[in-house]
């Protein structure tokens, strides 16, 4: 069996992240740019937590972040109410229930 070898990607930076230029050329936008949404509820132990992952990881990668509360909101509660709590990304799904903090900064483009 032949080794996979792989050349050296000039669009990583340190640790192997992209690169400004190359999350720019790969059409994403920074996490400054990104809007990552919190559905819940008041009372929702699972919630408290996830408020807790998105607060810390949105304020070090220094992207917005918003709260909605399905008891105010008819839609959100028909589409989430089994699922919560929810986050988002720029409107798309991107977790429910448990929230870990690597995999949403990795989503986030951090």
């Amino acid at each position: 069996m032949t080794p996979l070898l792989r050349r050296p990607d000039r669009d990583r930076g340190e640790g192997g992240r992209r690169t400004g230029r190359a999350r720019a050329a790969a059409g994403e936008r920074p996490p400054s740019e990104r809007l990552v949404t919190l559905i819940g509820k008041p009372g929702c132990h699972l919630c408290d937590d996830a408020r807790r992952v998105v607060a810390a990881v949105c304020d070090e990668v220094g992207a917005a972040w918003e709260e909605r509360d399905i008891t105010r909101d008819a839609e959100l509660h028909r589409l989430y109410q089994e699922q919560i709590p929810v986050v988002l990304i720029d409107g798309a799904q991107h977790d429910f229930w448990r929230v870990d903090a690597g995999r949403l900064k990795r989503a986030l483009g951090a």
